[in-house]
């Protein structure tokens, strides 16, 4: 059986768009490099805070 690991011993990132941090998940094992947003919701908010005000 694999060896469990905490939560606080996995590599954590901070969010693009919010500034909080999150750590590793499995479904991100293969992009890791490439993540930059903590959930859908930061994700699809970004476009938002790069539009200037008309």
């Amino acid at each position: 059986m694999p060896k469990m690991r905490r939560k606080s011993d996995l590599p954590h990132k901070t969010c693009a768009t919010c500034g909080r941090p999150f750590a590793w998940r499995k479904k991100w094992a293969k992009v890791w490099d490439e993540v930059r947003y903590c959930s859908e919701r930061c994700k699809a908010g970004r476009s938002r805070k790069d539009e200037a005000p008309s």
